[in-house]
């Protein structure tokens, strides 16, 4: 009897954690928390999007360009202005020098730049390695690409690589390694030995290499480093940013992705077929948004370190034990202090016993990982800083409601 496949939206489903054993199809845990935040009027530190809008003059440079008649078709692969934006802030940030003509796409978000590359680059009978625990649209798109999902783990406290385990985790069937760095849901990021690491055992094993760096700007105190400027890495690497997380838009969905012509090709192909483009007068917005000055750039990453430290001060005086990012919008805890082993009940229970919402960390890993993270909490604080205080003292409460 010929075997049934999964159809492609179980595989996609099964991927995200989403579909139970019995074949049962499940919400994400996004929707899930933010249903329940809703239901009991609690603070969302779930889902990681600002609640204040970016710079004024971008805001300004999207009405303009929509009063000016942006308002249509942009080219496939994103307006000559934005994508020579993205090669100068390539050039300014990191030494890098991206032909925009060829090899540069502006992309719907990071989200489908990520979807193009997978469904370009791998298929049936490759594996795709990413850390644990992995962002959920990762687990999604390789499912959907037919790739199979390897994990290496990243281990608390500081959520590193343990480089043997990540040496096992390649083998002849790698095809590619998805890296996000700065690090959701953990908020690590990689130095360059451990990075170096990654793209000695991709170059050995004849694998792609993918990276993820949307929060490059959002770092405290360590210095972003982007893969492609590795030795070895340039030839075989894909990078992947966008302007939500950076400039605080992240309803505008404007993202981008550079790397060799003949990868970046490849992908086109595949994008053009997806939303072919996107947000015509956003792409021009964002085009001024990159080139702000150094200042900016400096103030987003002091000001989003000084709302981490006002989270984790509450986070701390409910007796839970803080994992201080170096990165991203979020922040993990344990909740073993206070006893509790289990953070995907104890997500449920916390909008109505404190009044503020949180993610599991487990949810983000397979089962192996899931039992490894099994305490762990994530929480954004990436909002108001009124909304952070006040979340923070709900939380300083934790302890007694217990």
């Amino acid at each position: 009897m010929t075997e049934t496949l999964p159809a492609p939206w179980q595989r996609a489903a099964t991927g995200a954690n989403l579909l139970a054993s019995d074949g049962t199809l499940g919400v994400t845990i996004f929707e899930e928390m933010t249903t329940l935040a809703v239901r009991t009027g609690a603070i969302n530190l779930g889902q990681g999007f600002p609640d204040e809008d970016g710079p004024a003059e971008i805001k300004a440079a999207a009405q303009a360009a929509i009063a000016q008649g942006s308002n249509q078709y942009a080219p496939g692969k994103g307006i000559p202005e934005l994508r020579q934006a993205i090669a100068a802030h390539q050039q300014r940030f990191y030494g890098l020098a991206p032909d925009p003509d060829t090899e540069i796409i502006v992309t719907t978000g990071a989200t489908e730049a990520i979807a193009a590359s997978l469904m370009a680059l791998v298929g049936p009978g490759d594996e795709v390695l990413t850390f644990e625990p992995f962002y959920d649209s990762y687990g999604a798109i390789i499912g959907l690409s037919g790739a199979t999902h390897v994990t290496a783990p990243l281990l608390a406290p500081d959520f590193m690589p343990d480089l043997a385990a990540l040496e096992d985790a390649f083998s002849s069937r790698t095809k590619a390694v998805l890296i996000n760095n700065p690090h959701n849901p953990t908020g690590a990021v990689f130095p360059a030995e451990v990075l170096q690491r990654v793209v000695d055992l991709a170059r050995q094993h004849g694998a792609l290499i993918i990276t993820d760096e949307v929060y490059e700007h959002l770092t405290f105190g360590v210095r972003h480093i982007p893969v492609a400027t590795l030795p070895g890495a340039a030839e075989r690497t894909v990078t992947i940013s966008s302007a939500g997380k950076t400039f605080s838009f992240t309803g505008w969905k404007v993202g981008w992705l550079s790397g060799p012509e003949h990868l970046v090709s490849a992908i086109r192909t595949v994008k053009q077929f997806l939303t072919y483009s996107s947000g015509t007068p956003f792409q021009s917005a964002i085009a001024t948004g990159l080139g702000l000055p150094d200042s900016f750039y400096e103030d987003i990453a002091i000001t989003l370190g000084k709302k981490r430290d006002i989270l984790s001060g509450g986070l701390r005086a409910a007796g839970l034990d803080v994992f201080t990012p170096r990165g991203t919008y979020f922040v993990n805890v344990d909740t073993s202090p206070l006893g509790i082993s289990d953070s995907v009940e104890l997500a449920r229970r916390l909008p109505a016993l404190v009044g503020v919402a949180a993610i599991p960390v487990p949810v983000f890993c397979h089962p192996e990982g899931a039992e490894r993270t099994r305490s762990l909490l994530r929480f954004a604080f990436c909002k108001k800083t009124e909304v952070l205080e006040e979340a923070a003292a709900r939380l300083a409460t934790l302890r007694d409601r217990l």
